[in-house]
């Protein structure tokens, strides 16, 4: 007769098991319902960022021009920079994506996608991100906007994708992690100079358009 110890083990391999059927459900729907975008750039940016704030106003702009030029937006589908991005897409009547992500605390959706995704997963979420996306751009933002800008960062710096254009938007945020970056990663041999031109830092809505128009031909 099998142990407790035995029931105890054979109940978290069953969990296990479940786990990973659940993966591959949202790896599955998002493949699915993503397959069909074309041309699309990644926008990241806090999820607590206002209405009021000058910043909603320029992610919003920033993706209503995308548009205007072609191309679709797709942000994480909460609220802040990512209501903003979704918003500018929808007043252009463009390609509008939200890959929204399960939290316990502010992460409701916003009401502008055409599209949406819902993920428990970080790291499934992030591949969305990363496959669908021609260019990304990364507003200011706390350490999930850090999450993905390194995200797709070291992706390239190993080549393990094909480049495209990494945008920091607003030298006044960024300046200061891109010179502690130099003063200790690039000084300390953990990273090369070169490598931080992967990274484009742009400060107007027209900058950011005019970058990617430049380096994601459509």
């Amino acid at each position: 007769m099998p142990s407790s110890k035995q029931y105890v083990i054979d109940s978290l391999s069953i969990k296990e098991s479940w786990r990973l059927f659940k993966i591959m459900s949202e790896l599955v729907d998002g493949f699915e319902t993503l397959s069909e975008l074309e041309q699309c750039v990644s926008i990241f940016g806090s999820a607590r960022v206002a209405p009021e704030s000058p910043l909603y106003k320029e992610t919003e702009d920033i993706a209503r021009m995308l548009v205007e030029a072609g191309y679709g937006v797709i942000t994480g589908g909460g609220p802040g920079l990512m209501e903003a991005g979704n918003k500018g897409a929808s007043a252009a009547n463009g390609t509008s994506v939200g890959l929204h992500i399960h939290l316990p605390m502010e992460q409701h959706t916003n009401n502008y996608m055409n599209v949406r995704c819902n993920f428990r997963y970080f790291f499934v979420r992030k591949l969305m991100f990363i496959k669908y996306a021609m260019a990304y751009v990364v507003m200011p933002g706390g350490f999930g906007t850090l999450d993905e800008l390194t995200e797709a960062f070291v992706l390239t710096q190993t080549h393990r994708i094909k480049p495209f254009p990494i945008i920091l938007y607003k030298s006044e945020f960024w300046n200061g992690l891109l010179d502690w970056t130099r003063d200790q990663m690039v000084k300390g041999g953990f990273i090369n100079e070169k490598e931080l031109d992967l990274i484009t830092v742009l400060d107007t809505p027209e900058q950011v358009v005019s970058h990617i128009k430049k380096h994601v031909i459509i």
